[in-house]
């Protein structure tokens, strides 16, 4: 007899989970499995990754064995699956003996779909030869990234996996991950022993999503507030690097009445489940959260992902932006970062039990993160440019497409801050440099340099624009900060230096944005141009999405409810495209039905043929 097909999993994925068809590579990956072939999956982020081992698992004979690295994402898998009726289990620490006992008994004897387990778990004294004795429809290694000493999350328990190839001989075998650049998918195959498995690497895309980024100013935490205030009535997540800083954020939002939680790995596990269902729930819950948040979640309506601090690498910011907009609606991303977010970085690398080797992995990871933030070129083509996409263009809807920076040539610049360092004997921080190029003497310590040649040789510039040029010095890792309480200067890359000095490298910088506030009216009119910009309209049809959207804050102000609860930003810019010139035509856009055809039709036609 014939194995199971595509076909037979494509009524699977219907008559369990109510979609019509696989999305992307998921087809793909999954008729490889289905005949019974190792795979290597690199999905993006809400590319369906768990239906490329849970469908075949479910329509092979045996039990799917998923290795996985957290207990609350196998807890939120499991308990998916059985909502939908599928036979899956998980053996974990949390788990007493007589329920390990009857999980294992029920894969034996072949009534169970799935089971998960950890590799710490998996490598249990006895457990292998257990599972020698149930039959393994397929085994998928989960954030197969962690296998990889390159990838951003080093788990050394996953370094053991590759020893599955042995025990199990004709059980396909599966790595799925959503960020892993060229470097890291070579060594997640030589690692688990996939070297004969077929690839499939989707494209890290996200089309959905805007991004941007900024340096933090002089109030960091009135920023966070002021992004989070203007999509007031969304769902979204702030990232934080401390639990301090998590519960003060939550706190700052919550002064506004804005439904906020904190979430953090210190608060009691029953409290974080508690907050995290509550997130799941409502529509309008912003979630102050460490990175301890996130994986597992699958909120499909999540409008924005703010990084309050730095992610650790470009895989990191890349997984956690990508828990917005799942759902595939327009969503956004913002970073706001520092030189003391890269300092904090490295210390962590520096102090971690890790190898030097890994250790040196991780802080250049980190240090690209920093060169892409404060970079001049599309945030969205970067990050492709990064997991090795090639031929790639400017997504047009990034802070870097719609707003470009003027940048200036800094070299000369850049030149004389590393000439102070030096002259400064690699002694001092960033205030001590900057006030020695300007030729300020405050204390005697100062005084002491002020006959050294680079004394005063920046006068003619001002302190914000030197503050600027030894930060990106230190971005691109030309300058390297001490991990002390006051971090000293250094010199980082001695051949960067001298390529500077012999002007065979250029250093570029942002010119520093106007300090000139603007009014309220003024931001949200650039706010809403921008979202024009994303829909891609331009012209008439710009100023006719902003009237929409103007029409549509009014009216949710007025019955008390967030603007997409009224209409969706799709359907607005569905009416701009169709341009509706009655209540029949208008009711076959997408997102309008009877009852909001019959309360809002007339007046959003006003709107329409006023604007054209």
């Amino acid at each position: 007899m014939s194995g199971p097909t595509l076909s037979d999993a494509r009524a699977l994925l219907n008559r369990v989970f109510g979609h019509a068809d696989f999305r992307g590579l998921q087809a793909d990956v999954i008729g490889e499995v289905l005949e019974g072939r190792d795979v290597m999956a690199v999905l993006p982020t809400g590319g369906g990754k768990s239906f490329c081992y849970q469908i075949p698992a479910m329509l092979r004979p045996g039990v799917g064995l998923v290795v996985s690295p957290l207990i609350a994402l196998m807890q939120d898998q499991v308990a998916a699956l059985r909502a939908a009726g599928v036979a899956a289990a998980r053996l974990d620490s949390t788990l007493d003996r007589d329920a390990r006992r009857k999980q294992l008994a029920a894969a034996r004897e072949g009534r169970l779909d799935l089971l998960y387990v950890s590799p710490e778990g998996l490598f249990a004294q006895g457990f292998l030869d257990v599972l020698e004795h149930c039959p393994i429809a397929l085994i998928a290694i989960d954030e197969a990234h962690c296998v990889s000493q390159w990838g951003h999350d080093f788990r050394p328990d996953y370094r053991a996996l590759g020893q599955l190839a042995d025990r199990f001989p004709g059980v396909p075998r599966m790595a799925v991950t959503a960020t892993a650049d060229l470097k890291t998918q070579a060594d997640i195959r030589t690692q688990l022993r996939l070297e004969h498995a077929r690839s499939f690497v989707a494209s890290f895309d996200r089309p959905n999503l805007a991004l941007a980024a900024e340096r933090k100013g002089a109030r960091p935490q009135d920023r966070i507030v002021d992004l989070v205030r203007a999509r007031r009535g969304k769902s979204g997540i702030v990232y934080a690097a401390t639990r301090d800083h998590v519960e003060k954020i939550a706190a700052n939002l919550q002064a506004l009445n804005i439904p906020a939680l904190a979430y953090h790995a210190g608060l009691d596990a029953s409290l974080r489940a508690e907050r995290q269902h509550r997130f799941q729930e409502e529509d309008d819950v912003v979630m102050a959260a460490t990175i301890a948040f996130g994986m597992g979640v699958d909120k499909p309506d999540v409008r924005y992902v703010i990084h309050a601090d730095s992610p650790k690498s470009i895989e990191a910011y890349w997984q956690e932006v990508g828990r917005a907009g799942r759902d595939g609606e327009t969503a956004e991303g913002f970073c706001i970062y520092s030189a003391a977010d890269l300092r904090r970085a490295v210390m962590f690398a520096n102090q971690s039990n890790a190898a030097e080797q890994v250790k040196a992995v991780q802080i250049r990871k980190a240090r690209q993160l920093f060169a892409f933030l404060d970079g001049l070129t599309c945030r969205r083509a970067g990050v492709r440019r990064y997991f090795g996409e090639e031929n790639v263009e400017p997504c047009g809807v990034c802070d870097i497409c719609t707003s470009p920076p003027v940048s200036i040539d800094a070299t000369e610049l850049a030149a004389k801050a590393i000439s102070a360092v030096m002259r400064m004997d690699q002694r001092f921080g960033r205030g001590r440099v900057v006030n020695h190029l300007l030729g300020k003497s405050g204390d005697e310590l100062d005084q002491r340099y002020a006959s050294r040649s680079t004394f005063g040789i920046g006068a003619d510039q001002p302190e914000a624009l030197w503050r600027n040029v030894i930060e990106h010095l230190l971005f691109e890792g030309v300058l390297s900060e001490g991990e002390d309480e006051r971090p000293t200067l250094s010199i980082g890359d001695e051949e960067a230096v001298r390529a500077i000095f012999r002007k065979e490298r250029a250093v570029r910088i942002r010119e520093a944005a106007k300090s000139a506030r603007r009014s309220k009216e003024d931001r949200r009119a650039a706010r809403a141009a921008k979202d024009a910009v994303r829909e891609g309209f331009e012209g008439a049809d710009a100023k006719l999405f902003e009237a929409l959207k103007s029409w549509r804050r009014e009216t949710a102000h007025a019955n008390g409810v967030p603007p997409y609860v009224i209409f969706h930003d799709a359907t607005l810019a569905a009416m701009v495209r169709t341009k509706p010139a009655d209540l029949a035509a208008l009711g076959r856009v997408s997102g309008i039905g009877e009852a909001k055809l019959k309360k809002y039709g007339a007046e959003v036609l006003a709107v329409l043929i006023a604007g054209c």
